[in-house]
């Protein structure tokens, strides 16, 4: 049997997608399709196996004929270039095999796939390729069952090619303890956080050691510390005794709740295990939103004072933001814009409030008759699937003027200083200077130093580094490039303001 994996394109105007600073280290995309390289060390080992990531190169003709089936795998924003490829297949006469979470929320949209293997793959695509060999395959395959993650395979890395890659993947554990309004995680993956056991961590980090991995490795968990006894007692401290053993080759990071800060011990194990980076959901400075949406582990608490903790353990603070809530005043935007800025978090994602399928959101905004369409999965790309409080035109002319603000060049690099200023130096994974980090300081040199509008403020803080933060030099220059991409991302889309 010929297998072929694809994973549809991305959008390239995506605020994650850092399109425009890829081009600074010669990389194509973040992340490789960890879904689809699961899927395939699931199934049988005598199939011939290809994989086609379309943010990498392109999907040919002969890539499909060469195939008895095509696996898609896909999110929501990647809606449209599933249709072009679903298109290419029926016209070939190839069938399709579809699954992940666009799939799995918007499986009716979807009757010109042959079968759709939905919900998690370790519980249904056994289903399907048991039917498969005896001939009769369904068109669906669905279950409420939430698997044991101890059947969750190393994934099959020889498929990639990962010199085209920013950074590896590894997923520890899925679902999360908190069940916030808007998320649709707990619908997908459920409450109960499930996890690997340390075996299952160490070999999928062999499985990249040992292809030649040396750069960064996301954990790809909605929320790392869902199951803080199973990380302190289990997998973090085999974590710390793999990388000490290594001389840390890998540089990790993830996606945290704020609460992180509240516990000493577990920061300082993930420290010591070599993270130097969370993503966490602040969401927004209102109290009343919070308690909105349900987000009751940033509530009381001196949302500044935790994003500080963070940064003087060591860890670069990613942020999430959110505005067009029922219980947002008409200050919010200004509000947005002070937190974001005292904070120092530069990597500060502000979307607009949408509601995927599935989540408590969507439904309530349903029984209000307030529902305009389905979501993007673009949270940044100005539009919005229900009718908010405010008002369309007040929000979107608010959320405008939140990103205009902060990725101008005189608060994006006050924002940096900040930033370096808090920082903790890392102690473990250190950021390690390579050709393709020379090339990079280079480059932006050309493109921001001497090029840019913002060229004034690129050398007020590589100068300030050098003098006050010497060590974290290559991050100064890592969060300018950063700085260079959001701007573009959002002239795009709406241009910004020329003004400092």
């Amino acid at each position: 049997m010929k297998i072929l994996l694809v994973y549809p394109e991305y959008p390239s105007d995506t605020f994650w997608g850092y399109k425009y600073a890829l081009r600074f280290i010669s990389k194509k995309t973040g992340l490789p399709p960890l879904g689809l390289l699961t899927v395939a060390a699931l199934l049988p080992s005598d199939w011939e196996l290809r994989l086609v990531d379309m943010n990498v190169s392109a999907l040919h003709e002969k890539d499909i004929l060469w195939a008895d089936y095509v696996f898609i795998s896909a999110m929501v924003v990647q809606r449209q270039s599933v249709k072009k490829v679903v298109s290419a297949c029926r016209r070939l006469g190839r069938r399709t095999v579809a699954g992940g979470p666009l799939f799995t929320e918007e499986p009716e949209k979807f009757d010109e796939i042959d079968y759709l293997v939905l919900n998690e793959g370790e519980v249904t695509l056994p289903l399907f390729l048991d039917d498969l060999e005896k001939g009769c395959p369904k068109h669906i395959y669905t279950t409420d069952k939430k698997p044991e993650l101890s059947s969750s395979p190393v994934p099959l890395w020889r498929l990639v090619n990962t010199r085209y890659y920013e950074a590896a993947c590894v997923q520890y554990s899925r679902g999360c303890p908190y069940d916030c309004e808007f998320c649709d995680i707990t619908h997908l993956y459920g409450r109960r956080v499930r996890v690997k056991k340390k075996e299952q961590i160490i070999a999928e980090l062999n499985a990249l050691y040992d292809i030649g991995w040396r750069r960064n490795v996301f954990f790809v968990d909605d929320n790392f510390i869902g199951n803080k006894v199973a990380l302190k007692n289990d997998v973090l401290p085999a974590i710390i005794e793999w990388m000490e053993e290594r001389k840390y080759p890998f540089r990790l990071f993830t996606e945290v709740s704020i609460n992180l800060c509240d516990d000493e011990e577990l920061m300082n194990l993930m420290a010591e295990a070599g993270f130097y980076k969370v993503f966490v959901g602040i969401e927004t400075p209102n109290e009343d939103s919070l308690a909105e949406c349900n987000k009751f582990q940033n509530k009381n608490r001196d949302l500044v004072a935790s994003v500080r903790v963070l940064q003087r353990h060591g860890f670069e603070v990613q942020g999430g933001f959110i505005v067009g809530f029922d219980s947002d005043p008409p200050t919010i935007f200004d509000s947005q814009i002070k937190f974001i800025q005292k904070s120092g978090i530069v990597e500060a994602m502000v979307g607009l409030l949408n509601a995927p399928r599935g989540t408590r959101l969507y439904k309530r905004l349903k029984k209000q008759n307030r529902l305009l369409s389905d979501i993007s999965g673009n949270n940044t790309d100005l539009s919005t699937n229900f009718i908010p409080l405010m008002g369309m035109k007040r929000l979107i002319e608010g959320y405008k003027r939140v990103v205009n603000t902060i990725y101008s060049p005189r608060y994006y690099y006050e924002r940096a200083r900040i930033a370096l200023r808090e920082l903790a130096t890392p102690k473990k994974g250190k950021f390690r200077v390579g050709l393709a980090e020379i090339k990079a300081f280079l480059r932006s040199i050309w493109h921001i130093g001497i090029r840019g509008r913002e060229r004034f403020y690129y050398w007020r803080l590589f100068f300030w580094t050098i003098f006050r933060r010497p060590a974290l030099l290559p991050l100064a220059i890592t969060y300018s490039i950063y700085g260079y991409h959001f701007r573009r991302i959002f002239q795009e889309k709406e241009p910004l303001s020329r003004s400092d």
